[in-house]
Parts: structure tokens; sequence; C-alpha cells
């Protein structure tokens, strides 16, 4: 692979800001469904991620989408991609 070409081989996360109180850095609620293994009942499994804004675009109650990237900090491991809807 040549040193100007990106893999491609990374995942993108869609959530909704719950939190803007740091500094570049904000807490999305990252929401998924799971079938119960014994019961076959659909769960709602939810995460909370904390991503990296560097320009400070998003705010709270946002729907934003983050890409993983390289571990920012303890706790950071994706950044933000892109505000797909903004709060009213």
């Amino acid at each position: 692979m040549p040193e100007n070409e990106r893999s491609k081989n990374f995942k993108i996360i869609r959530g909704r800001v719950v939190s803007d109180k740091m500094k570049k850095t904000r807490v999305i609620l990252v929401e998924s469904m799971k079938k119960h293994p014994v019961f076959k009942k659909i769960i709602r499994e939810s995460t909370r991620i904390k991503i990296h804004d560097e320009m400070e675009v998003s705010s709270l109650g946002d729907l934003v989408s983050a890409i993983e990237t390289r571990p920012l900090s303890k706790e950071k491991r994706h950044r933000l991609f892109k505000v797909l809807e903004k709060s009213t």
C-alpha cells in the first residue's frame, strides 16, 4: 500500500450528544438492539462513548457520527466525523 493511501477499515458509529461540558470532548449515547440468547426478546443496549470534537461544533442533543481513531487519551478512541442533525 502506498504511503499516501489510508486504510478503509474503520468503524463509524452514530449517537446523540448527552454531555458537552468538557473542552473539545463530547459524550455520546450509542443505542443498539440485541436479541437475548435464551428468551429471544429484543433488548436495547446503550453505551456512553467519549469523542474528540476539535472545533466544538456539536452541542447537547445533536445527532452525530463518530469515527474510530488512535487512542487520544485514557478514554477517547473516537473523533467527530460529522453532525447529522442539529438540536433545536
